[in-house]
């Protein structure tokens, strides 16, 4: 039976808007035959031994996008096992497509709001990682608020990971990347994995997206912070 998970309030500010994105043929036709091969129902507890039919190291990548970065890490890691967690159909359903064409067993998606799938739908202390690679930055002030990565976000990052086990964060939007040091640094339950405690250079293991190959090119920065939880 999978473990009950007490039902905690959740955050109403939502760290996205939903845009009802258009659908290619390829990716409505995965959503419609493959829908429940991968993707699973936010109304209940995920058992994950039932899901993946084993018990491995478990990370969660909150708004995988179009699922590129997601299927790369999959792909190269078959001992781990991967929940991504993407509010838009078209990004799920080229998701679907990925793991399709490239047989991989070892990834689950959940189309719904994160926040609210940590909290009901993910066991305490049971994940060796969490990705947010490249979300939305809410550039002006007045929608700061949305940020997904406030204090309370913290909170449920403590609640959710393994003891040892990291968040990973990634922005090409400095502003962003500062207020993330600001609430993680503050945070005691968490250690910043930079020697000089402000953020990382990017780890191989994290994929280069077509997105911030472009940025790039063009010249932007990009910020990488590690926190592990101690």
């Amino acid at each position: 039976m999978p473990e009950k998970i007490e039902q905690a309030p959740i955050r109403k500010i939502r760290s996205f808007i939903l845009r009802q994105g258009r659908l290619t043929q390829g990716q409505q036709f995965a959503l419609d035959s493959f829908w429940d091969k991968y993707c699973l129902d936010p109304s209940r507890p995920m058992d994950v031994s039932e899901v993946f039919g084993r018990v491995a190291p478990l990370t969660v990548e909150i708004g995988f996008g179009n699922g590129e970065c997601l299927a790369k890490l999959a792909a190269a890691n078959p001992d781990k096992d991967y929940i991504g967690i993407e509010v838009h159909r078209p990004g799920v359903g080229h998701l679907i497509i990925q793991l399709e064409q490239q047989g991989l067993t070892n990834v689950r998606a959940y189309c719904h709001d994160a926040i609210e799938v940590l909290v009901n739908n993910i066991a305490d202390n049971s994940l060796a990682a969490v990705h947010l690679f490249f979300p939305d930055p809410w550039h002006k002030r007045k929608h700061h608020k949305r940020r997904i990565v406030q204090s309370s976000f913290a909170d449920l990052l403590a609640k959710k990971l393994q003891s040892g086990g990291y968040f990973h964060a990634a922005t090409d939007w400095e502003h962003y990347a500062k207020a993330m040091l600001e609430v993680l640094s503050a945070d005691v339950r968490f250690t910043n994995t930079s020697p000089i405690n402000t953020y990382c250079e990017s780890p191989a293991y994290r994929p280069l997206t077509k997105f911030e190959q472009r940025g790039l090119r063009l010249g932007h920065g990009v910020w990488d912070l590690i926190f592990v939880k101690k």
